[in-house]
């Protein structure tokens, strides 16, 4: 995996986990109704492009930045603090 590679992965993740911050209960209540309807997987060309092309494989970056994102609020709080 190339840097850049690395720094769009990681990036994606720190903001995806801001978002779900903002929206969090919005978000899993759609899933619930998704997951109801039975259409969790959706066929869009794009989003399958990316699972496939970036996601697979680097779960834990991904996963990192989501971290980050989350806990960007409170950590900002205890560093200025």
């Amino acid at each position: 995996m190339s840097l850049f590679t690395a720094v769009v992965v990681f990036v994606v993740g720190l903001l995806s986990g801001i978002v779900i911050r903002w929206v969090a209960g919005l978000a899993a209540a759609l899933a619930l109704v998704l997951v109801l309807l039975g259409a969790t997987t959706p066929d869009i060309g794009l989003i399958n492009f990316v699972m496939e092309q970036y996601y697979h494989g680097n779960e834990l970056l991904f996963f990192a930045g989501l971290l980050f994102g989350l806990d960007a609020e409170h950590t900002r709080d205890a560093v200025e603090g």
